[in-house]
């Protein structure tokens, strides 16, 4: 399955969560989209619940099914913890995730187009895979050469906070994931545990 491309706007009024992060999709109009969206009073079924979870979550990271459902794989062969909780930190230590974390992207959608355009470094190498999984004290910075980019300056100047799992150095445009997230600190309107309940139908 492709990976979505259609208005986030809509997808976020339909899921019911804001896919952007800003939550303005969701302000004036916190109802499906469609002629019958503000009064729809349908009942999910046990399986539409948690479907709608895990698609939540899905669209949430900008990730296709295939890999969206390996990493959940990878997330079950992990001994420690909880299948759900370790599926969302490692959902978390994308690079894309971490470059939006840090604040040098506004969405994390804008944060994957500046992985596969090269302007990511992570211990002063260039990435350009989104979904390479960052370790706890790898750098991630800026590529000399994209320092002045309008969307990085931007990102930085409109940004209210950052969570307590990652640092960042403002004049050298460097950040690190210095420790796992933990459950809290993950999305909260997300019930992962339906989601575990989904793949193991």
């Amino acid at each position: 399955m492709a990976r979505y491309t259609g208005s986030t706007w809509k997808k976020s009024r339909r899921l019911g969560i804001s896919l952007s992060g800003t939550g303005k999709e969701l302000a004036r109009r916190p109802y499906a989209p469609g002629q019958h969206g503000p009064t729809s009073r349908t009942k999910l079924s046990e399986y539409g619940l948690q479907l709608k979870e895990k698609q939540k979550l899905r669209f949430l990271y900008g990730m296709n099914e295939r890999q969206f459902h390996n990493l959940f794989k990878k997330a079950g062969k992990i001994r420690e913890g909880k299948h759900g909780t370790n599926f969302m930190i490692l959902l978390e230590r994308r690079l894309d995730n971490v470059v939006y974390r840090l604040g040098l992207a506004s969405t994390r959608r804008q944060a994957r187009q500046l992985v596969n355009h090269g302007h990511i470094t992570v211990d002063g190498k260039r990435v350009d895979i989104p979904s390479y999984s960052v370790e706890v004290g790898e750098v991630i910075g800026v590529r000399e050469k994209s320092r002045d980019l309008v969307v990085i300056k931007e990102s930085l100047e409109s940004l209210y906070g950052r969570p307590e799992f990652v640092t960042f150095d403002e004049d050298k445009l460097e950040g690190s994931l210095t420790r796992y997230p933990l459950r809290e600190e993950m999305p909260q309107e997300i019930e992962d545990s339906f989601i575990v309940e989904f793949y193991n139908r």
